[in-house]
């Protein structure tokens, strides 16, 4: 006879269940008083690298007491104030809380006449209006910034390719297609383009100015290069924030580009297209609201945790042509559990099978309001902000690139010193920053050299949390030179 897999005691399982919940949120409570990041243990690496297959179960408690001893101490860091690296959220108890819901309600948000399907639609709706979208705009929720930029490019692809893809797919005698973004473009562009069988080398990539924005004069003229040589250019592809260095391209001028020369405009705004609600910000990504699709993640600046983030079409027609399929499982009828919206997002998007993403979202959004998350983004400007000025007031520091938005690329410095050893000696700051636990940025290699990169969508950093970073680079930095001269 096969175990159960509902609780075969329902009350000693509440009462374990209780016990996660409080063990859980007193771990986060008391995050900021534990290391940012703790190096994993040969013994931990063992311990799970070789365990074999559980052929017979060992019960909740062994299981819970794995994940407390071998897990929890273990993850990258990302809850914590002092984690700037990459870009990254921090998520919150309430949002944990809704996707506990989620997964306990357990529904195939593919479609079907359900709650659920109408949450997403009202999320997106949401979004739509809160970043200028016509009301006739479709969109879906997907795992990530990458995925939900792919999604907007296949439709670009489909709608501006001057032929069926769908039908004749791209072997055809079809002239090439080509996109444009910067040279700062997130790398989902080239994977997307090798995805979709353009090839890497349909990604043209423009060449930026000193605020590493995409050279727009630059880019028509390729545009035009690429045309005289019989190639067909369909989409421009603009960035709000950078991950490299916060930069956002001038949306505006993109936008009468893409309307002068009849190509799609995609904006990948993975975590700066929500600058928009920050009334202080919300000028930095003007002309946003004229793309025609808008990829951005929930999971950075939304505060949410992962995964989740939100693709926008401008013309819902769009979405449903490049993805519906009749298939005769999938009909829609007129009563029934398929009636009314049908499977709504299953022709909106690549997966039938679909989580309930949106609940996090649509609670979140009716517990503290639009404004709270665009008061935490402008908090997290004005900190970094406040980073940039200690960082060129301090003698052993320096800024590698502007800070336009939240992201400061510093790195110390000394007279005399080659590009190689400053090179050498900032990267050795930054493990002992992280092996340390004094703080938890990344790097990046920009022209004048190796930074220190800090990127903040952390809605639990304070400013002394800036504090140490800065002065632990600084001293770290005095210290590793310290040894390299004795």
């Amino acid at each position: 006879m096969s175990i159960p897999l509902d609780p075969q005691d329902w009350t000693r399982f509440r009462d374990f269940a209780h016990r996660v919940v409080d063990d859980t949120l007193e771990h986060v409570r008391t995050i900021a008083d534990a290391k940012v990041w703790n190096t994993m243990p040969q013994r931990v690496r063992d311990a799970i690298t070789d365990e074999p297959v559980p052929r017979t179960g060992l019960g909740e408690d062994d299981a819970y007491r794995a994940f407390v001893e071998l897990v929890r101490p273990y993850p990258s860091g990302n809850l914590h104030p002092r984690s700037w690296g990459w870009v990254r959220g921090n998520g919150t108890p309430f949002a944990s809380v809704a996707d506990y819901l989620a997964s306990s309600l357990n529904p195939n948000v593919g479609g079907f006449d359900q709650a659920p399907v109408l949450v997403e639609q009202k999320v997106i709706a949401w979004f739509a209006e809160l970043l200028g979208f016509p009301s006739g705009a479709g969109g879906i929720l997907s795992s990530g910034g990458s995925m939900a930029n792919v999604i907007g490019l296949n439709v670009a692809r489909n709608a501006n390719a001057g032929f069926d893809v769908r039908r004749d797919g791209l072997q055809g005698s079809h002239p090439r297609l080509l996109v444009y973004g910067s040279t700062e473009t997130h790398g989902w562009l080239k994977k997307g383009c090798e995805m979709l069988g353009l090839g890497s080398t349909a990604f043209r990539r423009v060449p930026v100015n000193d605020a590493f924005e995409i050279d727009v004069a630059a880019l028509e003229r390729m545009i035009a290069d690429d045309r005289a040589a019989g190639h067909r250019p369909f989409c421009v592809c603009g960035t709000t924030g950078t991950v490299n260095t916060g930069a956002t391209d001038d949306l505006v001028a993109l936008a009468d580009l893409c309307q002068r020369e009849k190509l799609w405009y995609h904006i990948d705004g993975a975590f700066g297209a929500l600058v928009a609600l920050s009334r202080d910000h919300a000028h930095i990504v003007r002309g946003m609201e004229r793309a025609d699709s808008l990829a951005f993640d929930l999971h950075k600046w939304g505060y949410l945790p992962f995964d989740i983030a939100v693709t926008l079409i401008r013309r819902d027609a769009d979405l449903l042509s490049t993805y519906s399929v009749q298939a005769e499982y999938l009909q829609v009828e007129t009563r029934g559990a398929t009636a009314n919206l049908g499977f709504y997002y299953a022709d909106r998007g690549i997966e039938l099978s679909r989580s309930f993403k949106a609940l996090k979202a649509w609670m979140t959004l009716r517990a503290v309001g639009v404004d709270a998350w665009g008061a935490h983004i402008a908090r997290n400007i004005a900190q970094m902000q406040r980073c940039a000025a200690l960082v060129e007031a301090h003698p052993s520091l320096e800024l590698l690139a502007p800070v336009p938005l939240n992201v400061v690329n510093l790195r110390w410095t000394r007279p005399g010193l080659s590009a190689e050893q400053l090179d050498a000696v900032n990267r050795e700051i930054l493990f002992r920053l992280q092996e340390r636990a004094i703080a938890l940025p990344s790097a990046t290699t920009l022209p004048r050299g190796y930074a220190i990169r800090a990127a903040n969508t952390n809605h639990r950093t304070t400013d002394a949390d800036i504090d140490a970073l800065v002065e632990g680079t600084a001293a770290l930095g005095d210290e590793i030179w310290r040894e390299q001269r004795a």
